[in-house]
């Protein structure tokens, strides 16, 4: 009972000691606790958009995003920046850069950005647009990783179509898709310089050619031969018309080739006679007329003949005649235009109501008995006109 009675209170101490010391060390641990939940911040963490409330001890932001896992690359947004203290109720960005392509004019470069939108990547690296630009997206389309951005720069281009010349905008295309883009339709024939596949490019010109196809039919004449046949019945140098001539009738098919309102070629593709000519046929006289001696002269022999009038300077005359003399330096010379089988060329002859003459000329249309009387002047020439005289050979 006296060791029971020294043991047990000695224990109690003991026990009561170490109740004290946890009392205490669990105090210090609240103590800790709460001082440590007391140095805490709640701020407010946008992640990639997503925005989230967060209670935490880090310094500052770098160490915020770090605890959070994010993995903070070179071209990210972050705001404020990475070594900033963080403050309660602050608030921090990060947004997470993409690369993206930007092709202009087939000049690739490769950008990172952070922007949301294709617009403002365009305002980020400062490109315009201009008014007739082409690109493959449009601004308020969302931007992705490796996105290839498509710009074409547009140029002033010559169009001629059908003759007309205008100035357009267009970008870097084939010329094909070019007419397509201006609305321009082709027809069958048409051509187009340069060819439908080339590129074009700044000062490029393009022309249309409207190129048409007709049939032309045209009624052309067909022009009557004369035929003359001899006949001894008609005095010499008389004719008769047997036949009338007849004018036929042909039809000509074409094809024409317009190009722009133009004839560039004709083409005979079709010939037929619609209506057939008619000959004339003229009886030339062959008989022969027996010259009759004048009463008062035998060596003398008369005959009738047509007579017309002609001057030096007529239509087509040259003013010399076929013997060589110069009718301009001998203006009162008595000289006929005679056929030389009916009488030879420098005969004397006497004509009724002219007076001596020589036969000095000849002419294309002094046939037969037919004389043509040198005047001086067209006056004389019209008055005389055509006659039917007399005309004497002086042997």
């Amino acid at each position: 009972m006296n060791i029971e009675n020294g043991l047990l209170p000695k224990a109690r101490s003991k026990a009561k000691q170490s109740f004290i010391s946890a009392g205490v060390i669990i105090s210090f641990t609240i103590i800790g606790i709460l001082f440590h939940e007391g140095t805490k911040k709640t701020v407010a963490v946008s992640i990639d958009g997503k925005v989230q409330e967060v209670r935490t001890d880090a310094k500052n932001v770098q160490e915020l995003l770090d605890d959070l896992n994010v993995d903070v690359k070179k071209n990210d947004y972050v705001y404020p920046s990475l070594d900033t203290e963080l403050k309660e109720n602050m608030k921090i960005v990060w947004k997470p850069a993409v690369q993206v392509v930007i092709n202009i004019d087939g000049e690739k470069q490769k950008a990172w950005t952070t922007a949301e939108t294709v617009g403002q990547l365009l305002d980020q690296y400062k490109i315009d647009l201009g008014k007739h630009d082409v690109i493959n997206f449009t601004k308020q389309s969302s931007l992705a990783n490796n996105l290839e951005i498509k710009i074409n720069r547009a140029f002033e281009v010559q169009l001629i179509d059908g003759g007309k010349s205008r100035k357009v905008w267009s970008p870097s295309t084939t010329v094909a898709d070019f007419l397509r883009q201006q609305g321009i339709a082709l027809n069958e024939n048409d051509r187009v310089e340069p060819g439908l596949n080339e590129k074009l490019t700044r000062n490029s010109k393009v022309s249309v050619i409207r190129v048409e196809k007709v049939t032309d039919v045209v009624e052309e004449p067909i022009h009557y031969a004369v035929i003359t046949k001899k006949d001894s019945r008609i005095p010499y140098g008389e004719q008769r018309i047997i036949q009338g001539g007849k004018t036929g009738k042909k039809e000509k098919k074409y094809e024409v080739v317009y190009e722009n309102g133009k004839i560039v070629s004709k083409k005979l593709i079709s010939e037929k006679i619609v209506e057939k000519p008619q000959d004339k046929i003229v009886a030339v006289g062959a008989k022969k007329i027996i010259r009759t001696a004048s009463r008062g002269n035998a060596d003398a022999e008369e005959f009738f003949v047509t007579a017309t009038a002609y001057t030096a300077n007529c239509s087509g005359c040259s003013g010399r005649t076929a013997t060589g003399i110069n009718l301009m330096a001998n203006p009162d010379i008595k000289l006929i235009a005679v056929d030389p089988r009916i009488i030879p060329l420098g005969t004397k002859v006497y004509v009724e109501g002219y007076g001596y003459a020589i036969a000095g000329d000849t002419g294309n249309k002094i046939k037969g008995y037919k004389i043509d009387l040198f005047f001086p002047s067209k006056q004389q020439a019209w008055r005389w006109g055509v006659r039917k005289v007399k005309i004497r050979i002086i042997k």
